[in-house]
């Protein structure tokens, strides 16, 4: 029996990288703020887009933030010897004892971290980012000890320098700002002769004071925008993600047709309506409402009922160039995540995590 190759025919959806953005959007923040080292921030899988494909992006960046060890880890297998920050810290003395020997900066933030590290011995000293609570009430030790602590840290061992770190809650809200908690950060380190790391990337675009010795930029290296009034093509940022797809079928419908899920859309003139191969189970928001913008073979146009699971449908009654085959973006350089993640009334962040598994990425 004769074995034939099955042909390389796969579901047209794929996710684009595109390292050269994430590399330019590193430099727009290094413009930004010129005399403060950049933690690029690459937690959660570089926000969707490989931890492996943005390090390597950023390769020149002046230091590495992540949540877990086994990422942190990974960026040393990768050859990165820059500065990585464990953001939340370490989870257990077993951790801190690694994090001394693959010299790794810890984030300390909650009284477990000081009894470890005064009781575990080390292979080095460690650098330590101590988190204060300012008013975000998440991680971080009252703003109101950071003297007592300082103090306490510099007397041990295991502590090779101390560096002061805080978070804002309301940097993206200019009607909120930042200025109750930087107040309070201020007045609680007063006379502290240290290092300071504040700035998220929020704070790094609109609040020059907070820029300090180290910020922390996060969904700007992607491409998106923290802000609600202000683009990333405002910013000065590329998008480093296009999720694209293409059209699988075509439909016509006379007014009073419905379409989908719920019958949650009806025609009200003669139309016809692209089938896209995504859906939720790739990722796109399952309640992105009618209006939802996509591009389809180059031109601008809606979602129209109900995401389903593996599909959507898109208004194509107006662009007779849109057929079976046709190219749909779903968000990238033509349509900005944001305007997506703005009409499915969530944020960019997630949907850059939010992409599946199942969903093949490709370099851009």
């Amino acid at each position: 029996m004769t074995y034939h190759p099955v042909p390389d025919m796969t579901r047209p959806i794929k996710a684009i990288v595109h390292s050269k953005a994430i590399t330019h959007n590193y430099n727009q923040v290094k413009q930004t703020a010129p005399q403060s080292r950049a933690f690029a921030v690459v937690k959660a899988n570089a926000y969707g887009h490989g931890l492996e494909r943005a390090a390597k992006a950023l390769a020149h960046a002046d230091g590495f933030g992540i949540l877990e060890i086994e990422g942190a880890l990974a960026l040393r297998r990768w050859g990165m010897q820059q500065p990585v920050l464990l953001l939340e810290g370490v989870f257990s003395q077993s951790e801190l004892i690694e994090a001394a020997r693959q010299d790794f900066t810890v984030a300390i933030h909650e009284p477990n971290h000081l009894t470890w590290l005064e009781q575990t011995p080390l292979a080095r000293p460690l650098n330590i980012f101590l988190k204060l609570n300012t008013g975000m009430n998440r991680l971080g030790f009252p703003a109101e000890q950071a003297r007592d602590l300082v103090a306490r840290l510099s007397g041990l061992s295991s502590v090779a320098s101390v560096t002061l770190m805080a978070h804002f809650a309301t940097a993206d809200e200019p009607a909120k700002g930042i200025e109750k908690q930087l107040t309070r950060f201020q007045h609680a380190t007063e006379g502290l002769k240290l290092p300071i790391s504040l700035a998220n990337s929020a704070a790094t675009f609109a609040y020059p004071q907070t820029r300090n010795d180290w910020v922390r930029p996060g969904i700007v290296l992607y491409g998106a925008t923290p802000f609600d009034d202000r683009s990333a093509k405002d910013l000065g940022l590329q998008a480093a993600m296009t999720l694209q797809s293409q059209l699988i079928s075509v439909q016509h419908l006379q007014p009073g047709d419905t379409v989908g899920y719920g019958a949650a859309f009806t025609a009200d003139r003669p139309m016809r309506i692209g089938v896209v191969a995504c859906g939720y189970a790739d990722g796109y928001p399952r309640h992105a409402p009618a209006g939802t913008p996509v591009n389809v073979a180059g031109q601008r146009t809606r979602v129209v009922g109900r995401v389903s699971m593996d599909m959507l449908t898109i208004d194509i009654t107006d662009f007779p160039q849109a057929q079976i085959g046709s190219p749909v973006e779903l968000w990238g350089n033509e349509v900005p995540i944001d305007d997506v993640a703005r009409a499915a009334g969530t944020i960019g962040y997630e949907l850059m995590c939010a992409v599946a598994p199942r969903v093949p990425i490709h370099e851009g």
